[in-house]
C-alpha cells in the first residue's frame, strides 16, 4: 500500500478532477509552493499511483454513444482457451473495457458502437467470430446514470 497524506488525497482529487491545471493553481488552491506541488506530482507518478493521463472524449460527438455491456461465456475455462480470447478482444476497437468475473459468464465487455445495426455488425462479423465462445448475452443501456474516472482516495 502507498503511503500518502491528506495533502495527497488533496492533490489526486484536482488532478482527476482536471489534470490539465498549471503547478500553480494546484499550488495556491492546496495553500502550497508549486515546487511542492511538482515534487508530489512527480512522486505519485513515480511511485505508480498516477499511471497515466488521459483526454476524455464525449460519446455523442465520436458516434460512439450506443452502449453495451455483453456477457460471454467460453465453451471451456483452459488457460489456452481464456488467453486467446483475452488476445483477441483486446484487438476489437469496439470494446472500451473487458472484465474477466466470477458468475454465471466468464467476460463482461463494455462495447461502444453508434447504433444497434453497429452493434449487430459487431457481434456478427467480429465478437461471435472468435474461437471458444460458448454463449453471449447482451444488456443495452438505457441511461447511463453515474460515470466517473475518479477514483476516490482515502488515508
Amino acid at each position: 500500500m502507498a503511503s500518502f497524506d491528506e495533502t495527497d488525497i488533496k492533490l489526486l482529487a484536482l488532478l482527476q478532477n482536471d489534470c490539465k491545471k498549471t503547478t500553480k493553481e494546484y499550488a495556491l488552491h492546496l495553500n502550497l509552493s508549486v515546487t511542492a506541488v511538482y515534487e508530489r506530482i512527480k512522486r505519485l507518478e513515480r511511485t505508480g499511483i498516477i499511471t497515466k493521463y488521459v483526454a476524455l472524449v464525449d460519446k455523442k460527438t465520436v458516434k460512439r454513444s450506443f452502449v453495451v455491456l455483453c456477457h460471454i461465456k467460453l465453451i471451456q475455462h483452459s488457460k489456452e482457451f481464456l488467453m486467446q480470447f483475452e488476445k483477441e478482444v483486446q484487438k476489437l476497437k469496439e470494446v472500451g473495457e473487458c472484465y474477466h468475473v466470477s458468475g454465471d459468464y466468464d467476460y463482461i465487455l463494455k462495447v461502444y458502437v453508434e447504433n444497434m445495426e453497429a452493434f449487430r455488425d459487431f457481434m456478427v462479423t467480429k465478437l461471435t467470430v472468435l474461437n471458444h465462445i460458448g454463449s453471449t448475452q447482451s444488456s443495452f443501456v438505457i441511461n447511463e446514470v453515474k460515470h466517473t474516472t475518479a477514483i476516490e482516495v482515502g488515508v
